[in-house]
């Protein structure tokens, strides 16, 4: 078996943290979001695969050139325009003469998960269909069984007939390319698979398998958090950097070469500290983080359940919680991120023109690259900041913050 993995799309949803970087290279526990995919391809034995690039692939390619110790051999395919998953996925009629593996590139899977799924597909021989329990199935398509046959499948239902949804994994054989060409473009001008799969499912051919492990789709940028948090599940200790006798590591907690923590830092695995990380002193640093490499948590800053993308800060007396920082972030003394809402209800974030409920009690910040903030200011719970913004001293910050802003 061979896989297929969508990564061509632009990210929009993914801003600001996808201005400068391509979705796929997105960090979360120590690696690239592709490189997640990669290793859990692997483990379900698949050796061979090939990456649907389109915005910005040359950045892939050359990140992949560099990376010898894959597992995976690699070769691409480019989508020049994009027209839609169904679109994609004919694009590798080129690559496959038997049956293939499809996956998109923005889902969290493990290699346990995948081998289910591989070993289902050889019992029942036809078009497999990855399914996943969710809370809100109303955000997805909704998949309807009937014993392991697909009966249905409806896109975001406003009443939703299961909780089981379309898990974005399938395994097709090479048929799929002729009937993705019958398939009529959507409302939005699109060709969807969901329009080629009901094409399928009317003749009773697709079959679902419910993934056996924890799943999660990164459609928005706060869903990186929850990725972040699984990825860290199972990590082992290991310190190749310098930790003074006065610090604490409690837990599975993972520190990079050249990294130095510093007396009176307490850290809560499971932690992941990049290279190069100056870490305290007199910090304290909570679960389900990711410290990436060039990064400094200084004197009496807090951070929990968060991301720090390559050389952000927070150094003096900071308070960081449920938030993702892109790269070369710095908080002035005395910032402080809130991450919950005084009435307790969920965190809402202002995107493209729209009120999205996060479904989230607990979000803070999804900050870009290159923000610099000034001391003391304070930054409210479901706050978007756009690249290269400036924000000076004791300034009120909530919403979303366009790229390249200036806020007093």
């Amino acid at each position: 078996m061979k896989a297929f993995i969508l990564a061509a799309g632009e990210g929009t949803r993914m801003r600001p943290l996808t201005a400068n970087v391509p979705k796929p290279l997105l960090p979360v526990a120590n690696k690239p979001f592709l490189i997640h995919t990669l290793d859990a391809l692997s483990a379900a034995g698949i050796k061979e695969a090939t990456i649907l690039v389109g915005w910005k692939g040359h950045r892939i390619r050359d990140f992949l050139a560099h990376r010898p110790d894959l597992g995976v051999k690699v070769e691409f395919a480019e989508q020049e325009k994009r027209l839609g998953t169904a679109h994609a996925i004919g694009l590798a009629r080129d690559h496959f003469d038997g049956p293939f593996l499809s996956i998109n590139g923005d889902v969290v899977v493990s290699g346990r998960s995948i081998t289910g799924l591989l070993e289902f597909h050889k019992r029942v021989g036809g078009t497999a269909m990855a399914t996943a329990e969710v809370g809100d199935p109303s955000r997805f398509g909704v998949v309807e069984m009937k014993e392991d046959r697909v009966v249905g499948l409806e896109e975001k239902p406003s009443k939703p007939k299961s909780n089981l949804i379309n898990a974005g994994i399938y395994i097709f054989s090479p048929e799929i390319f002729n009937l993705i060409e019958k398939t009529p473009a959507s409302v939005r001008g699109e060709f969807e698979i969901t329009d080629t799969l009901q094409i399928l499912i009317q003749k009773g051919d697709v079959f679902g398998h419910r993934l056996e492990e924890e799943w999660i789709d990164v459609g928005s940028s706060w869903d990186l958090l929850k990725a972040n948090e699984i990825l860290l599940k199972g990590m082992e200790t290991k310190v190749e950097g310098e930790v003074d006798e006065h610090a604490t590591l409690a837990g599975a907690v993972q520190v990079g070469q050249g990294t130095r923590v510093l007396g009176g830092a307490h850290v809560q695995g499971p932690v992941i500290i990049g290279k190069d990380c100056e870490i305290g002193p007199n910090c304290r640093i909570r679960p389900s983080t990711y410290i990436g490499d060039r990064c400094k948590i200084g004197n009496g800053s807090e951070v929990k359940n968060s991301i720090f993308m390559e050389g952000s800060k927070a150094p003096h007396i900071n308070y960081v919680g449920d938030s993702i920082l892109g790269e070369r972030v710095n908080l002035g003394a005395g910032t402080k991120i809130a991450n919950l809402r005084l009435d307790g209800r969920t965190v809402s974030v202002a995107l493209k023109g729209k009120t999205i409920d996060t479904g989230l009690r607990k979000l803070g910040a999804i900050i870009g690259d290159d923000v610099k903030v000034g001391i003391n200011a304070s930054i409210d719970a479901g706050t978007i900041i756009g690249e290269e913004t400036f924000i000076g001293m004791g300034a009120v910050v909530r919403g979303t913050i366009a790229p390249r802003s200036r806020i007093h």
